[in-house]
């Protein structure tokens, strides 16, 4: 089901939803189970999947000189969606990207998923591959999230890459995409960025979900901008716990986003993992509370590959 249906059934009530990555190349299914099952307690109605461009690595030869080979650490997204929904009977939906994708490979994964029984697809740029210092597309591969999203509005009205295709069958994605509280880190100010969001959304997205905040006001100031600029698509919050110490400017750091001084006030004053741990759980139940007050959608939470913390802070709110 899509998920703009689950948000109209819900009648006002927040969700509970949250994103995995995919396990390490040679891991097996059941680290993606061991780490779904304890939140399973909380009836999400989708779980969204990642996926991760290639990476390069070097091997050294035996003359001496380097080789740079491309790798994929953690491939098996379309795989991982179908295990979600046959396992858990719940909705799994793929992070489509840019980055290391022809159009032809895309669309062929968007065919894949379309077979599967996949109705939510959530299209984004992609991150920057290491040691790039920006954005670099594959050659006949998309540049930015807007093509991307385009290349799905086409073929749910039927239009294939290959134009001479007859009586081609268009898919039914329910297309998301994200959003930046704090702005996307190469945008130059907010207005710029919340007008590249408003094209988006004219160009056929159905929901914006956004970037990891700590400051709940960031979040409401930016619905409140974009209902203003005409965006009336459910705007579904992106909220993740601190665990560690090293979040403090790790986290910052990684998505371009602030932590707010009470937060790192009191994250300073602890001296082992397990004291910011319980830190960061208590900051993101208050958070979530307000959030679940103010009327939000869903609550989507960015697990990171660990799920306790995120257990912790559902069991009070949902």
């Amino acid at each position: 089901m899509k998920i703009t249906e689950y948000i109209k059934q819900a009648k006002g009530k927040a969700l509970f939803s949250f994103e995995v990555l995919p396990p390490l190349k040679g891991q097996n299914i059941q680290t993606l189970f061991d780490h779904i099952d304890p939140l399973m307690e909380f009836k999400p109605p989708f779980i969204d999947v990642t996926y991760h461009r290639e990476e390069y690595i070097y091997k050294k030869r035996e003359n001496g000189l380097l080789e740079r080979k491309t790798v994929r650490k953690r491939p098996g997204t379309v795989g991982m969606c179908a295990a979600i929904q046959n396992h858990y009977k719940v909705d799994a939906v793929p992070h489509i990207i840019c980055g290391g994708f022809t159009k032809e490979e895309t669309e062929n994964a968007l065919i894949d998923l379309n077979f599967l029984g996949i109705d939510n697809v959530l299209v984004l740029q992609g991150d920057v591959r290491k040691p790039d210092r920006q954005f670099i597309p594959e050659p006949d591969g998309h540049s930015y999230a807007s093509e991307l999203l385009a290349q799905v509005v086409d073929l749910n009205k039927g239009i294939y890459l290959d134009g001479e295709i007859e009586n081609a069958m268009p898919s039914d994605f329910c297309i998301g995409v994200a959003g930046y509280p704090e702005k996307h880190e190469t945008a130059p100010n907010m207005e710029s960025d919340l007008r590249y969001l408003k094209k988006k959304v004219d160009g056929g997205a159905d929901y914006i979900v956004t970037q990891m905040f700590f400051d709940n006001q960031k979040y409401f100031d930016f619905v409140n901008r974009c209902r203003e600029k005409g965006i009336t698509i459910p705007i579904i919050p992106g909220i993740k716990p601190v665990t560690t110490l090293k979040q403090i400017t790790l986290l910052p750091q990684l998505f371009n986003i602030d932590l707010p001084e009470a937060l790192t006030q009191e994250l300073e004053k602890c001296t082992n993992n397990e004291a910011a741990r319980e830190v960061g759980r208590e900051w993101t139940i208050q958070q979530t509370k307000e959030l679940v007050e103010f009327g939000v959608p869903s609550v989507h939470f960015y697990s990171m590959g660990k799920s306790t913390s995120v257990y912790e802070v559902a069991k009070e709110i949902f």
